[in-house]
């Protein structure tokens, strides 16, 4: 039996990761899991119950507890939640506590697909270590802080984008610094910055290492 074919992708906020995730997922039908949703619904859990994030027994709770299905239909996207996953994301228990979840997704993908596409901070690194393919998408902190405001100002009026990029730059600082797992470039990893790239442009850079792969596992 093929063992599956997976694709990691890591990086800062509003890189581009998850779009070109899930852009992959669908050319190349294989499973799509957003890691980042696992820490974001288990940040929305404690905030819901009316827990403190920071707080390191409630967090682990949530994180042992967690399901997908608890989460369903929550708004986990908002920017109180997002600050709230990356305080819980450094917590090494929390990330016990989802790593297995991450890496039997991995390799038993859903739906019988034959692989899957993970993005997140550490997948590289920690969660698939041995994927067949692995990214870094990165940009500019100005670019990145400038699409996520154009996301959010929808939901969130009044929002100003100097506020967004300290934001990021904050929340950039806690995902590389934490003592567990830090976010980084796994050492094989194909750095992609898409600062001055389109989405199209990024996903064709992304499909020439991708077809490459794939030839070399006899899977084209």
């Amino acid at each position: 039996m093929q063992r599956p074919f997976v694709i990691a992708l890591d990086g800062p906020a509003a890189s581009g990761k998850g779009t070109l995730a899930r852009r992959m997922s669908a050319h190349y039908g294989l499973a799509h899991l957003d890691t980042g949703m696992l820490y974001r619904g288990v940040a929305w859990l404690i905030l819901e119950a009316g827990g403190d994030p920071a707080d390191d027994a409630a967090a682990h709770a949530a994180a042992r507890g967690f399901s997908l299905n608890a989460v369903a239909g929550a708004d986990i996207r908002t920017g109180p939640v997002g600050a709230a996953a990356s305080v819980v994301a450094a917590k090494p228990a929390v990330r016990a506590a989802l790593l297995d979840f991450q890496r039997r997704f991995a390799e038993r993908p859903p739906n019988a697909a034959a692989g899957a596409v993970l993005d997140g901070r550490d997948i590289g690194t920690v969660v698939c270590p041995g994927a067949d393919v692995k990214f870094f998408v990165s940009a500019s902190p100005e670019v990145r802080a400038n699409r996520r405001w154009l996301e959010l100002r929808r939901t969130r009026p009044g929002l100003e984008e100097v506020t967004v990029y300290k934001e990021l730059l904050e929340r950039d600082a806690r995902d590389a610094e934490r003592a567990d797992a830090p976010m980084a470039a796994a050492g094989d990893a194909e750095l992609l910055d898409t600062t001055h790239l389109s989405i199209d442009a990024a996903f064709a850079a992304a499909r020439r290492v991708i077809d490459g792969a794939l030839r070399r596992c006899g899977l084209e």
